[in-house]
């Protein structure tokens, strides 16, 4: 069926068109023409009726097939799908076999934020032991010979000392003597070199576990010495003072009477 007959429209049997159908209802014994029309619109309306329930079953049947169609449809899709994703698995499963080093898992573990010193045997143990040591050792120089020396096969020989508590230990012979490098004192360090050495030390100090205070002490000092206003001077006597304090604050005394020979009651404002 083509056309839907919920869309057709009653037609006025009265008209011309249907003249001799309702001759033939008249002769077959109807009283009038108004009878034969009536009866032409109840044939049509019966007509009309049995159309429409066969349009509503066809319209039926067509959705249900085509509900059946998307559904197959969709079925053939999944298992399509199922099946390219079964490839991708097996060839997966094949790359992991042939390349297994690709794979293996990564370790999680944070990246360092804070550098490690690795200084020299020696450096640590003064460290260590809370002695201070010299800036050299943790220079750029210092440090490579340190690692040098880490990185030799050459064996170091073993010496007696007295430990904390006046009992004899055996330390390596490069804990407690200067390696055979030339080390640079800390008043001939250029200011490249002491920009090198300071924030290592205060690293190293950390990782030797040095208090707070005191490692807070060393970075007030030397970041004052770094912001001094003798750091650019031209005078080479106040250069050379500015030097020396690089110096442990044992020696201090003297640098006091250097600076009173100046007749500079400023000589250690930054």
């Amino acid at each position: 069926m083509l056309d839907n007959p919920n869309e057709a429209i009653l037609s006025d049997f009265m008209t011309v068109e249907y003249a001799t159908a309702r001759a033939h209802l008249i002769a077959r014994g109807l009283a009038n023409e108004e009878a034969a029309a009536e009866v032409l619109e109840t044939i049509w309306t019966f007509n009309n009726d049995a159309a429409k329930d066969a349009w509503a079953e066809q319209a039926e049947i067509e959705l249900r097939q085509a509900q059946e169609a998307r559904q197959v449809a969709a079925e053939q899709e999944q298992e399509r799908q199922q099946a390219l994703e079964d490839e991708l698995i097996a060839a997966r499963k094949e790359e992991h076999q042939k390349n297994k080093a690709k794979f293996v898992p990564v370790s999680a573990a944070k990246i360092l934020t804070i550098p490690t010193i690795i200084s020299s045997h020696y450096a640590v143990r003064k460290l260590k032991t809370g002695d201070y040591c010299k800036l050299f050792y943790f220079t750029n120089k210092g440090l490579s010979e340190a690692k040098k020396n880490l990185l030799s096969t050459e064996p170091q020989g073993l010496i007696l000392i007295p430990g904390a508590d006046d009992q004899q230990m055996w330390v390596n012979a490069d804990e407690t003597r200067d390696s055979k490098t030339v080390i640079t004192k800390d008043e001939n360090l250029s200011w490249e070199e002491f920009n090198e050495a300071a924030p290592c030390m205060i690293t190293a100090m950390k990782q030797q576990e040095w208090p707070e205070d005191r490692i807070n002490m060393h970075i007030s000092f030397w970041t004052a010495l770094q912001n001094h206003r003798w750091r650019h001077a031209t005078d080479l006597l106040k250069q050379h003072v500015l030097q020396s304090l690089r110096e442990p604050p044992a020696t201090r005394p003297a640098l006091c009477h250097l600076a009173r020979q100046r007749h500079d009651t400023r000589a250690f404002r930054p």
